[in-house]
């Protein structure tokens, strides 16, 4: 803003100006005051810069300033700077306003992309950065943790029997279910089809498996309302600990395989 002020001013000095008594007539100003005493003319831009000094002073003075005294500061300055000032402000909250909107519409975006498309869940991509997280954490504080994996049982039948939206309903159920039961700061997540994870932080293999048994008991005693109709929707559990694993994918890839071992050792 001092820089556009400046060169406000600047322009206007390079206007001559009009000077209606001639120069043999002059009224010397400096009456009794010495050349050394003589008060020094300040450069526009140097003017503005004093100005915005004193009312930034003013603005963070500890007890602040009244509103009234900052004013008379602005007063300071011609009718043409306090326009111009004026119009800098308002472009500024203009400006200000539209980048909270932007941060918000990008928040939005962010969440969109990491979002399941059906399910209140996070999708793959998203679940395995929050378990790259983890094993980050792990392995620099020594912390455990571990992965449930999870595979619907007889959704097939679900669809085959009551329809497609039978099928997104028995999805959209166990994803609740899941979400519900775990605390802030784990993560669950949609892996695919009828297959979901859960990240548990901070916990060690004896109780997540016993978190595991909990939330099979639970969805083989629970129902969901489809059509007026109550159907029931129950999984697989596959527990994991983390073990130094590589990467993410392939802590994921040994919790599936515990599933599948589960799911075998029930037929």
């Amino acid at each position: 803003m001092q820089i556009l002020l400046a060169q406000h001013f600047e322009a206007q000095a390079a206007i001559p100006a009009y000077d209606p008594v001639p120069a043999s007539a002059a009224i010397p100003v400096r009456h009794a005051l010495s050349i050394s005493e003589e008060p020094q003319r300040l450069r526009p831009e140097e003017a503005i810069a004093a100005s915005f000094a004193r009312l930034d002073a003013a603005l963070h003075a500890d007890p602040p300033v009244a509103p009234a005294s900052v004013e008379g500061l602005q007063n300071e300055w011609p009718a043409s700077a306090q326009a111009l000032i004026e119009s800098l402000m308002m472009e500024n909250e203009r400006l200000r306003e539209q980048i909270h909107q932007q941060r918000l519409d990008l928040q939005s975006a962010q969440d969109q992309a990491d979002s399941d498309v059906l399910t209140p869940t996070l999708n793959r991509r998203a679940f395995l950065r929050e378990v790259h997280r983890a094993m980050a954490d792990c392995k620099r504080y020594g912390e455990e943790a571990c992965l449930i994996y999870l595979d619907m049982d007889n959704f097939k039948a679900i669809n085959d029997a009551y329809g497609h939206g039978a099928g997104d309903a028995a999805l959209i159920y166990v994803a609740e279910t899941l979400k519900i039961s775990v605390r802030e700061g784990d993560a669950v997540a949609r892996i695919g089809g009828d297959e979901f994870a859960i990240l548990l932080r901070r916990a060690d293999l004896k109780s997540s498996r016993v978190k595991a048994m909990k939330l099979e008991a639970e969805l083989m005693m629970g129902t969901f309302e489809y059509r007026g109709l109550y159907l029931k929707a129950g999984g697989s559990f596959g527990v994991r600990a983390f073990a130094g694993q590589t990467t993410a994918e392939a802590w994921l890839s040994e919790a599936d395989a515990a599933m599948f071992l589960v799911k075998k050792s029930a037929r």
